[in-house]
C-alpha cells in the first residue's frame, strides 16, 4: 500500500455543549487537511455530528468546511466511508450524492491489503436494556416516516440538539465510564464471540465509548476502542503493514 488508511469516530460537530463548534470543526478539517495526500480511505465509525436528521429536501444547516473538505477528498479519489452512529443515524443520500461519501449502515467485515477488519459504531452491541429500547425505537422505519411527516425540520432538529446537549452534559456531570477491561466492554465480549467462527479478523475498531483501548484479544486479533474528538483527538493509521493509535496534535507535523 502506497497510501493509509485511517479511523476516529465520536467528533460530535454542532454539539450545543461544545462551547467553541467552530473551532472543534476547523480542528477536524486541519486533521483531514494534514492527511489528505497521504489517505487512500478514511472511515468515520459514527457520531461525527451531534444529531443529524434528514429530510428529502431539508438537511441541517453549518458543517460546511467539514464537508467541503469531505467533498475535496472525494473529487481527488480518497474513499470516505460513514457508518452512522447512534447521533447522526437519520442520514438518508446527502452524504454519498453531495459529498461522494461511501454509507455503511450495518457493522462490516472488510479487508484491507491483506488484513481483515470488523468497523462498527459500537451501540450495536451495548448492553444497557435502556438504550436497547431507545434504539430500537430511534431505528424504526415506521416511527422516522411518522416523524418526518409531522414534525417541522425546524422543530425536528433543535429537539434533537437540545437532547443531545442533555445528554453530553449529563455524561460530564456524572463523569464518562472509563475503560471497563476486555471482560467487561460489550463490544469487546461480542468480538470475543465473534472470534469463534470467524478467527481470520486480525482487528476489530469500534467508537461510542469515548474511551480509547487497544486490547490483544489473541495472539494475532486486536480490538480497538477509538477515543472521541472532543478532549481527546484520537485515530487508528494502517499502513500496510502495522497499525498504530495515534493523537492528533494541531500544528504538529
Amino acid at each position: 500500500m502506497n497510501r493509509k488508511v485511517y479511523f476516529l469516530s465520536d467528533a460530535h460537530l454542532g454539539s450545543w455543549a461544545i462551547q467553541h463548534r467552530r473551532t472543534h470543526e476547523r480542528r477536524l478539517v486541519s486533521f483531514l487537511n494534514k492527511i489528505k495526500d497521504e489517505a487512500a480511505a478514511i472511515y468515520f465509525l459514527g457520531d461525527i455530528f451531534d444529531f443529524w436528521y434528514e429530510y428529502k429536501h431539508v438537511v441541517p444547516k453549518g458543517f460546511t468546511r467539514f464537508l467541503g473538505k469531505i467533498s475535496e477528498l472525494t473529487d481527488s479519489g480518497v474513499e470516505v466511508h460513514f457508518f452512522p452512529g447512534n447521533h447522526d443515524l437519520w442520514c438518508k443520500d446527502y452524504f454519498e450524492k453531495e459529498c461522494g461519501m461511501i454509507i455503511h449502515r450495518e457493522p462490516m467485515l472488510t479487508e484491507i491489503d491483506g488484513k481483515e477488519f470488523y468497523l462498527a459504531h459500537g451501540d450495536e452491541f451495548a448492553g444497557e436494556s435502556n438504550f436497547a429500547i431507545l434504539r430500537a425505537i430511534f431505528h424504526s422505519p415506521f416511527l422516522q416516516k411518522m416523524f418526518t411527516c409531522f414534525v417541522h425540520p425546524r422543530w425536528a432538529i433543535s429537539f434533537g440538539l437540545k437532547w443531545a446537549r442533555h445528554s453530553m452534559r449529563k455524561h460530564k456531570l456524572n463523569g464518562d465510564i472509563p475503560f471497563r477491561g476486555a471482560d467487561r466492554e460489550s463490544c469487546m465480549k461480542f468480538a470475543r464471540h465473534y472470534l469463534v467462527a470467524h478467527n481470520t479478523v486480525d482487528c476489530f475498531i469500534f467508537g461510542h465509548r469515548h474511551c480509547d483501548a487497544d486490547v490483544m484479544l489473541t495472539d494475532s486479533a486486536r480490538c480497538i476502542i477509538l477515543g472521541d474528538w472532543i478532549s481527546e483527538f484520537t485515530y487508528v493509521e494502517y499502513d500496510g503493514e502495522s497499525i498504530s493509535v495515534k493523537k492528533f496534535v494541531e500544528g504538529e507535523k
